[in-house]
């Protein structure tokens, strides 16, 4: 007899690197509107907040203040969310500039942080994540409390998680995000969705992403396979394949809400989405 699945816990993914505005008119940008956005999906049922920083002119940054304004606008707006910074090279190369935001400090802590355990090809750009720059980024996350939170797209980055938790540079808890569907990585498929979570070390929490058209198939397939979800517009602009309804964080969380209806699977609140990731309870 199968175990009854977990509550739900959505991971929304508001602005990203790539999408601008003027592919996404409702793309936040500002520290305001990243947090009057996360409180909005808040309220629709998301829990973990993944977040990338713009300048005022729209551009991806990584200093450390804008992050801190960004986080300290959205712990003010809904402090029981659970937050993730980006630490991607996909524009930022250097230890330097991608381990900023981990010397956030007391409220401003992020409680987890991307990592992402291999480079690969998006259909623009390359992601060059070394072998030296991953180990550095992990050992700064543990000596700070910080969870990795573990970017996956390809067969061969969850083999070199079990490599680096043989190393003992990944301990518990772990937090995997598959992201499945991008050009030059791993396509999106049942099968392949299957054979990675098959991957994973035991015990491990896990969401399904699906890039662009793949989004609400694999969003589908996490919540019916026990897992969990991420979605938002850094993954995902529309709400139809046609590209004809441009979608709000909002929508798409109030989707993947109508999904685990359907299914039977409740959404986590804040306290229990923070026991199944493993993180620890908010003092009052």
């Amino acid at each position: 007899m199968m175990e009854k699945p977990s509550p739900l816990v959505i991971t929304l993914a508001p602005t990203g690197i790539v999408p601008s505005r003027d592919q996404a008119p409702h793309l936040p940008i500002t520290p305001t509107e990243i947090a009057t956005d996360v409180k909005r999906c808040f309220a629709a049922g998301a829990r973990l907040f993944h977040i990338h920083a713009r300048t005022e002119e729209g551009e991806a940054t990584c200093r450390r203040e804008v992050f801190a304004e960004i986080v300290g606008r959205v712990r003010q707006a809904v402090p029981q969310a659970i937050l993730c910074v980006s630490t991607s090279g996909r524009r930022f190369p250097s230890y330097q500039d991608r381990s900023e935001v981990l010397d956030l400090e007391g409220e401003l802590k992020p409680d987890l942080a991307s990592l992402t355990p291999g480079s690969m090809n998006f259909p623009r750009e390359a992601s060059i994540n070394s072998p030296e720059i991953i180990g550095r980024l992990a050992t700064a996350m543990q000596e700070r409390g910080i969870v990795p939170e573990l970017e996956i797209f390809d067969f061969g980055m969850v083999d070199y998680v079990h490599y680096l938790i043989g190393k003992k540079v990944l301990r518990p808890p772990f937090v995997f995000n598959l992201l499945l569907g991008s050009l030059g990585t791993l396509s999106a498929s049942p099968l392949n969705l299957a054979l990675m979570v098959e991957r994973l070390p035991a015990g491990a929490f896990w969401s399904a992403a699906g890039i662009g058209r793949f989004q609400f198939s694999m969003n589908a397939l996490g919540i019916a396979m026990g897992g969990h979800v991420r979605t938002g517009l850094e993954d995902n602009l529309f709400l139809d394949r046609d590209k004809l309804q441009p979608a709000t964080n909002a929508g798409l969380v109030e989707r993947i809400a109508r999904q685990a209806e359907a299914l039977e699977r409740p959404l986590a609140t804040p306290e229990q989405a923070r026991r199944i990731l493993g993180l620890p309870t908010l003092t009052p």
